[in-house]
């Protein structure tokens, strides 16, 4: 069941906040040198603190971390996601809420990562950036940061979201859909958290209240996780050769509802290698609809081969779930067992259940 409007708040604005900004690197930070744009180290906060609406009495305070190196996002890993969640957490309760400076390539991989990273939240951690430069003319990255800043202050909604182009997002809902435009986000299977026009409005309730816990820290271990798309006329061979590897989890792309080849040789692969404690998901290629387990025989035969659903999740929060899943401590095939049992449930409003369509 979902929480109580009151985490999503619409009350006049109290003492002036305390935002912790952590800057991760990514196009919004970025200047024009010989060889492209790069980030370079100071120059942000410099830029900030010197246009006057960032610093009005009617926004709030803000402290920038900045990392060391600052990073394209194309080179973010699990260990960076970790990163980015441990410093959260040890600056939990000095601030009132978060922001995440990041690169749009794979936002929304690390604003999925951190929803499960970080259970049970009571602040709001919002993750965004640019496609243009907050140094350039026309940069998108000025009203990205200001709204985050703004509605994590004055609008807090205690979980992760992804604020891009007027839209706040939940994080992991969220998928990369745009290169070149400034809506370069959607949330396909869910409604935005909130839109901001005018008004601020709430579209969607919040996945849970607020309130004063530090968040359940959730860490990362190195997992050997593959994706593996389907295709028409696909040589199974070349499944057999990745099943052979010693994997810890695979994600498979199905067709529509789930459905894949009925061809013994897949089946039979995908078979043993369930058998031997890789955990298997079926995830649909389609952006609406997911993955509906024995709707058709082509995915029925998926399920008796061991793969579970991954219902109408995206393939970033399905990713990170199966990741942060198979982290957890304990015995391994408990881990395996529970990490089965736990990924077509909803921990944190990734993916939608039954009765909550």
């Amino acid at each position: 069941m979902m929480a109580a409007d009151t985490a999503c708040s619409e009350t006049v604005m109290p003492t002036r906040k305390h935002i912790y900004i952590v800057y991760t690197g990514g196009t919004i930070g970025m200047v024009p040198t010989s060889r492209g744009l790069q980030p370079q180290a100071g120059w942000l906060e410099q830029k900030l603190r010197s246009l006057p609406e960032f610093t009005r009495a009617e926004m709030p305070e803000f402290t920038l971390h900045e990392y060391q190196p600052l990073l394209d996002s194309s080179d973010m890993s699990p260990q960076h996601w970790g990163q980015i969640a441990a410093d959260i957490l040890a600056n939990y309760s000095r601030y009132d809420g978060f922001v995440v400076l990041h690169g749009t390539d794979t936002m929304a991989y690390t604003a999925s990562a951190l929803s499960f990273m970080l259970a049970d939240l009571g602040k709001p951690v919002i993750v965004t950036g640019a496609q243009i430069p907050l140094g350039e003319l026309r940069s998108d990255g000025h009203d990205n940061l200001l709204n985050a800043l703004y509605v994590a202050a004055y609008h807090p909604c205690a979980e992760v979201g992804l604020l891009f182009h007027h839209r706040l997002l939940r994080g992991n809902r969220s998928t990369k859909v745009n290169s070149r435009g400034f809506n370069a986000f959607a949330s396909p299977a869910c409604d935005p958290l909130l839109t901001l026009g005018i008004d601020v409005q709430r579209r969607c309730p919040p996945w849970q209240a607020l309130h004063s816990r530090t968040p359940e820290w959730q860490p990362l271990q190195p997992q050997r996780v593959a994706v593996l798309t389907l295709y028409p006329g696909m040589d199974f061979r070349l499944l057999q050769t990745l099943l052979e590897q010693p994997l810890d989890g695979l994600i498979v792309q199905t067709f529509g509802a789930g459905n894949g080849p009925q061809q013994p040789q897949l089946l039979d692969a995908l078979a043993a290698a369930t058998e031997r404690g890789t955990v298997i998901v079926n995830h649909s290629q389609c952006q609406q609809g997911g993955v509906s387990m024995g709707a058709y025989a082509g995915s029925h035969a998926l399920a008796q081969a061991g793969l579970v659903a991954a219902a109408d999740m995206t393939l970033e929060a399905t990713l990170t779930k199966l990741h942060v899943l198979l982290s957890r401590s304990g015995d391994r095939t408990q881990v395996i067992t529970a990490a089965r049992r736990l990924l077509p449930r909803a921990l944190c409003g990734e993916l939608t259940e039954a009765g909550d369509e």
